[in-house]
């Protein structure tokens, strides 16, 4: 008897432990119920790639109050990279930015402040004021800028957003959508300068004599948190786009319409906790032999040197890293005369039927096409050369 309760917990251990690993090894890809996001509507993006990785009433148009000034730092980003201002610049508020109300930092008609400081306001203490300032500072009129915010808007594809103004306040047809600010949240943070400011959670302006203090309470509590924007006004509710980066993975979180800060913040952390939890920004290597030389066909060289842009990253559920299949697609030789950057072949990644990334592998020289001319050159050079 106990000869037999051996070979059968022995049996159980083998059955167990044979299925185990492939328990282990399945994708932790539980999916994300709009019972679980409070918001009305929220989006999650993945921002490399610009996949959605969930989307709740991700276009339904609505105000966004103060996140607004996502596109008004995306064009002072701008101005900055084009030379067009500098952080040293000094901007004078006037009566009209002096005028608004709301969150602001109290600046005075014909108060000077750096173009520095006025981002820190306006994307710290969120200072309507200031966004007004840097606006009339960059194109002259605030009018003027928010034309220039919905140019922008139109080239990134948000084809659901109004701006009306440049900081957020209420207004009538100021509208934008979930998805759209991920769009601009995706493009602000391209410029990696305005993490100097969304990841500030406390600092003084005027010389010490003001202090501000994050409107992103996520800064003191999510792990990876870089920004962004929050939001509130009666008509928007609790807004805000959150965005955060762990292990090269890096997302936004939109959440719109939310009755109270706490629930605005919850959404967008278990956003960020289901992307963390089911999805990994991976990099493969180049397959072997992918950039090997290749034969050149009546060219002044036997051989071809290509190359490639290394490093692309291709977005995947946890767990299916070793189902990504790569496949290499380059002719064995190539007729002269090739060009440098000529396109000679491609990487293709694919995840079943679906094509995650690809890209190009070029030439990396020039190749002259045999001529009797540029043969006769050669004959005449290795003559010299006896």
């Amino acid at each position: 008897m106990q000869t037999l309760k051996k070979a059968i917990c022995i049996l159980l251990a083998a059955v167990f432990f044979a299925l185990w690993p492939a328990q282990a090894a399945a994708p932790n890809a539980k999916a994300l119920s709009d019972e679980e996001i409070s918001a009305p509507a929220a989006v999650l993006m993945e921002a490399e790639t610009g996949k959605v990785l969930y989307e709740k009433n991700a276009n339904e148009v609505r105000a966004c109050a103060s996140i607004t000034k996502v596109m008004t730092l995306l064009l002072v980003m701008e101005a900055l990279d084009s030379g067009k201002i500098a952080l040293t610049d000094m901007v004078t508020a006037s009566e009209h930015a002096s005028s608004m109300g709301g969150s602001d930092i109290w600046l005075e008609p014909g108060e000077t402040m750096s173009v520095d400081d006025m981002i820190k306001a306006t994307a710290v203490a969120s200072a309507n004021d200031a966004a007004v300032a840097l606006a009339e500072h960059i194109s002259g009129t605030e009018e003027a800028f928010v034309a220039q915010m919905n140019e922008k808007a139109a080239q990134l594809g948000m084809v659901n957003t109004v701006f009306k103004n440049c900081n957020g306040l209420d207004e009538e047809g100021h509208v934008t959508t979930a998805y759209d600010i991920a769009l601009m949240s995706r493009e602000l943070i391209r410029h990696p300068a305005i993490f100097n400011y969304t990841s500030i959670w406390m600092d003084t302006l005027r010389g010490g004599k003001t202090q501000i203090v994050n409107t992103n309470k996520l800064l003191k509590s999510y792990k990876g948190i870089t920004g962004l924007k929050t939001g509130t006004t009666g008509q928007a509710g609790s807004c805000i786009t959150a965005t955060a980066q762990r292990d090269g993975l890096t997302l936004i979180a939109v959440t719109l319409g939310s009755a109270t800060g706490t629930e605005r913040f919850s959404a967008a952390s278990t956003l960020l906790d289901y992307g963390f939890a089911n999805f990994v920004y991976y990099t493969p290597e180049l397959p072997e032999g992918a950039l090997d030389p290749i034969g050149v066909e009546g060219g002044m060289q036997q051989q071809l040197q290509l190359q490639a842009t290394e490093g692309v990253g291709v977005l995947l559920p946890k767990g299916q890293e070793k189902d990504l299949a790569v496949s290499l697609e380059r002719p064995e030789n190539v007729t002269a005369p090739v060009e440098q950057g000529q396109i000679i072949g491609k990487v293709v990644y694919r995840l079943g039927d679906e094509v995650l990334a690809q890209y190009d592998i070029t030439a990396a020289h020039r190749v002259e096409q045999v001529t009797f001319a540029s043969a006769l050159g050669v004959l005449l050079r290795q003559l010299l050369q006896m």
